[in-house]
């Protein structure tokens, strides 16, 4: 059985929101907690879901906390967001060769359509299920289940593409094969120790990858 379907992560894998997401977080801790903190820590975090992260880091003060990083990304936006190399030609590509292509998403879903918007990839998606559509996230399964749902799509004939273990345990918990994108800002080693089915170093070879993959 063939691969049908592509659901993808939008943060670290379409678009190169790091940049974004590190300074938002600095911008945070350093208004509300008068804290310097360095990228690797902050990185650390990606794929989480925003408030888990900041509930935890900020406690009481999260609720302002979090309006804060949310103006400051919102301001920032287009400035510090950029796309990786090759991802538009290579989802233009896979909608080309018939592949129905859903998102999955921990970010807003405003936030990640003006992202999709900017770099021209909107039209490609069939689904797009972001942090409003449901309070169950990843690394659980449902917001795969949702895409898929919506696409008309079998789980045998999927696979989840991301760059953290938020991705890869929900690919796992869905029963989805998962590829990890090597792009990620996340140490190799880390993400490894979740065992991703498949890692890509260039969304050509990912491109191969679903071409050769039956089940």
């Amino acid at each position: 059985m063939a691969i049908k379907n592509i659901l993808f992560d939008v943060d670290g894998t379409l678009l190169d929101t790091n940049e974004l997401i590190i300074q938002s977080f600095q911008h945070t801790y350093k208004k509300h907690l008068n804290k310097q903190v360095g990228k690797e820590q902050i990185i650390k975090s990606f794929g989480e879901i925003l408030k888990f992260t900041i509930d935890r880091e900020f406690g009481d003060d999260s609720y302002e906390a979090i309006k804060t990083y949310r103006t400051f990304q919102l301001g920032n936006f287009e400035k510090l967001i950029t796309i990786h190399e090759g991802v538009k030609e290579g989802v233009a590509e896979l909608h080309r060769l018939g592949y129905k292509l859903g998102v999955v998403t921990s970010r807003l879903n405003n936030s990640a359509i003006m992202g999709l918007k900017h770099f021209g990839l909107m039209d490609y998606f069939d689904s797009i299920i972001g942090a409003d559509d449901t309070e169950i996230h990843k690394p659980d399964p449902t917001p795969a289940f949702m895409a898929l749902a919506e696409l008309g799509g079998k789980l045998e004939e999927t696979i989840l593409v991301g760059d953290t273990q938020f991705d890869v345990l929900c690919g796992k918990n869905a029963g989805i094969t998962s590829v990890v994108v090597g792009w990620s800002a996340l140490p190799r080693d880390m993400i490894l120790k979740y065992e991703p089915d498949y890692i890509v170093e260039s969304m050509e070879e990912l491109i191969s990858l679903v071409q050769k993959l039956k089940y």
